[in-house]
């Protein structure tokens, strides 16, 4: 047991090269076997894979190949091995059996496959090979059942460790779409030409997602099982290649691929399960490494993924494990510390790597926020969901409040001082304590338990985590971008050359494509950062760079040497610094014009059409002056001048926030006037109708108001499988016959 990333390859792979005869790996994906077998012959390992992809003819040669002992490592399928391969694997000296993927074997795993609890009989053919069994994701009932059912009970375990402190764990609750939107594109912009993958729960959120980010300009594609195989095929080679930058997947994709450059890991939403989330991050950073995570979660993803759990098989097991990633979600320690202890490894200090690390959460007294929540649900008979529920909070009229008149209770408008969305948050912070619940039999309706109880009726206090939301607006997202930037900056600190990085990369990529391999079979990206930093001139100091053996020395040393030697001659042998490191060993002796172009890139470039567009843009964006010239790489004096000279308008071209604040508080004042007269008026309503209920009068008019009583009566309103589909939590409360209780117009008389 290894994490993602951690080796296991390595395990069975270095296995065979030391032992005599042919090892057997059995691997559950072609993709799987493609990736690893493509990788060991670029390292001169004679590999080979036995699966369906391949012409039958071509199969034949490679049983051929078998039988006559030239093939060191034979990946196959657990299908194949089954289906009559054991039989033939007799003729041959195996000398190991790998069964990756082994997780795979166990009804309690994430990724159960039936064919896979055949494989038991290697056992009995071959008694006298050993067999070894590995996996990134097992719990103690999994791993209990991958020995039973492979026969090998008596083996021994070992556990690697699960920490992975390259990886940065962030957690991002109640972001809306446009947000994740915005968020994932600041995340693609720190990593300038590095890969992603962006697991989402749906096929469908895979595809809008990709074109979106396309629409950006991003190379980006999706992939799901729902797709053709040879456009996933396709997909995936273009992303294991470099073609595609972003891939958005759902779990279909990535078991087993050994892309060791994948510098950021997005869940769009919750995962299933601390397995599937772990396996699923591991694929970023294998190369050890920096890489980002995030996952985003919000109240939607929690009713899908619980209504799945009950309705599964394992209803128990399904549930547990959702409730497990809540936890790490919800977390207010740190997060490595939880995953470590899922897997059984104790850490007693914290990562200073994840988001609540970075930033520990902070909490406020906020009784009264969840005793109104829980009012507005009991009196409504907890028959409402968390949507009309802060209607209601809101005062908002929507179609399900005035159908139902929950705009006669109390506790309408009761909590319109807060924002609909921080209700949102609120409302998910209560469902993870244990104040509410969702009946998902009774069309999901929030119910109070026992512990929610106590708190409204004061018996128990409630701390709150307090909301921390990201600034999206267009100037905030300028000056990220401004601290932010590629990866290779941090190795610019270390001598490297950011230039050097990008032509050998492009080096990579060009002899990558040749052989049809992916790049990071050709070198990794930390041993291109270690080819930029070192800059080895001759064969022998290139073979003794950080991943780089003798079969890759021999046989790409020279071109890339080549493009060392090229960037020597043209810039010398010295580290390219960056700004930081100049300005401490800059001569005092400087002229002005070098310490401008030392400290501005642009400082002498000349104005370009298309640099005069960005400035008239940041300009009415309403960004500084001091922060258009820290954007365009030129001194305060210039970006002045140019404005000036272009004759741009500033006075008019403020932030939407700029001039929107002289309004703000005055509306915001008005809508809580609003708020409390319109609950005023329901009240006065109310109390009309009870009077004309008890005079038994159906009109009354006076001097300015004629008003009629609407008696108790069933209402049906239209019945829409398009609104269903797109709507489903609000189907049964349109499209059903309703009991509508009595009410009154009230229309105001004409005025002479």
């Amino acid at each position: 047991m290894m994490p993602t990333g951690g080796g296991k390859s390595l395990c069975f792979q270095v296995s065979a090269l030391v032992l005599d005869g042919m090892t057997v790996v059995v691997s559950p994906l072609i993709s799987l076997m493609k990736d690893q077998v493509g990788a060991l012959q670029a390292n001169g390992i004679s590999a080979e894979m036995l699966n369906s992809s391949n012409d039958e003819s071509f199969n034949r040669d490679i049983i051929n190949r078998c039988l006559e002992g030239k093939v060191k490592i034979l990946y196959i399928s657990p299908e194949r091995l089954v289906g009559g391969m054991i039989q033939l694997l007799q003729q041959v000296d195996v000398s190991l059996f790998a069964i990756d993927e082994a997780h795979c074997i166990s009804s309690w795993g994430h990724d159960f496959r039936p064919e896979y609890t055949q494989l038991g009989q290697l056992r009995e053919a071959f008694s006298k090979v050993p067999i070894m069994a590995l996996t990134a994701t097992a719990d103690k009932m999994t791993k209990q059942d991958i020995l039973k059912q492979l026969n090998i009970q008596n083996a021994e375990t070992f556990i690697g460790s699960f920490n992975r402190p390259n990886l940065s764990l962030d957690v991002k609750r109640g972001y809306s779409a446009r947000e994740k939107l915005h968020s994932i594109l600041e995340l693609i912009h720190r990593h300038s030409g590095e890969s992603g993958i962006i697991y989402c729960l749906a096929r469908k959120t895979t595809e809008e997602l990709a074109g979106k980010l396309k629409r950006e300009g991003i190379a980006a594609g999706a992939y799901h099982a729902g797709m053709p195989n040879s456009e996933r095929d396709r997909i995936q080679d273009d992303f294991l290649a470099d073609r595609l930058q972003v891939i958005c997947a759902t779990i279909a994709f990535g078991m087993g691929i050994d892309k060791s450059n994948v510098r950021f890991v997005v869940h769009y939403n919750l995962p299933k399960s601390i397995e599937s989330f772990y396996q699923e991050i591991g694929r970023g950073g294998r190369d050890g490494l920096p890489c980002e995570t995030i996952l985003y979660y919000n109240l939607g993803d929690i009713i899908i993924l619980r209504k799945f759990a009950t309705e599964g098989e394992q209803q128990e097991v399904n549930q547990e494990k959702l409730q497990r990633i809540q936890e790490y979600a919800e977390a207010q320690v740190c997060r490595r510390r939880i995953l470590l202890n899922y897997f059984g490894e104790l850490s007693d200090k914290d990562c200073g790597n994840c988001d609540v690390c970075h930033k520990p959460p902070q909490t406020f007294l906020g009784t009264t926020i969840v005793q109104k929540a829980l009012s507005a649900i009991a009196r409504t008979g907890e028959k409402v969901g968390f949507t009309t529920t802060i209607d209601i909070l809101c005062g908002n009229m929507s179609a399900d409040v005035a159908s139902h008149q929950y705009n006669l209770l109390k506790t309408f408008g009761a909590g319109c001082d807060i924002p609909y969305r921080d209700w949102h948050d609120y409302m998910l912070q209560m469902l993870q304590m244990g104040y509410i619940e969702i009946a998902y039999g009774e069309d999901r309706h929030i119910h109070i338990t026992e512990l929610g109880h106590e708190v409204l009726y004061g018996k128990q206090a409630v701390h709150l985590a307090v909301i921390s939301r990201e600034d999206f607006s267009v100037k905030a997202r300028r000056l990220r971008q401004l601290a932010g930037g590629p990866m290779t900056a941090e190795y610019a600190k270390n001598g490297e050359s950011v230039e050097l990085f990008n032509k050998l990369r492009e080096v990579r990529k060009r002899i990558a494509n040749e052989h049809q391999w992916p790049a990071y079979v050709v070198l990794s990206d930390r041993s291109l950062h270690h080819l930029a930093t070192e800059k080895p001139t001759n064969l022998i100091a290139f073979g003794n760079t950080f991943g780089i053996g003798e079969h890759k020395r021999d046989t790409f040393g020279e071109e890339f040497i080549r493009v060392i030697k090229e960037f020597i001659s043209q810039h010398g042998n010295m580290p390219v610094l960056n700004v930081a490191t100049v300005s401490n060993t800059t001569e005092k002796s400087e002229s002005y014009m070098e310490r401008q172009k030392r400290l501005h890139a642009n400082a002498y470039a000349p104005w370009s059409e298309e640099s005069d567009n960005r400035l008239r843009q940041y300009v009415k964006e309403g960004i500084s002056i001091e922060d258009i010239a820290s954007l365009m790489e030129r001194n305060v004096g210039s970006i002045k001048a140019r404005i000036k000279k272009l004759e741009i308008n500033t006075t008019e071209s403020e932030l939407p926030n700029d001039w929107f604040e002289d309004y703000e508080q005055e509306l915001y004042r008005l809508q809580l006037e609003k708020a409390a007269i319109e609950k005023k008026i329901n009240d006065i309503r109310s109390q009309i109708l009870q009077e004309m209920e008890q005079r038994n009068l159906d009109k009354l008019n006076s001097a300015k108001y004629s008003v009629s009583y609407c008696p108790p009566r069933t209402i049906m309103q239209f019945d829409s499988k398009a609104f269903k589909e797109e709507h489903g939590d609000l189907y049964l409360s349109y499209c059903l016959p309703k009991e509508k209780e009595a009410s009154i117009i009230v229309k105001r008389n004409t005025e002479e």
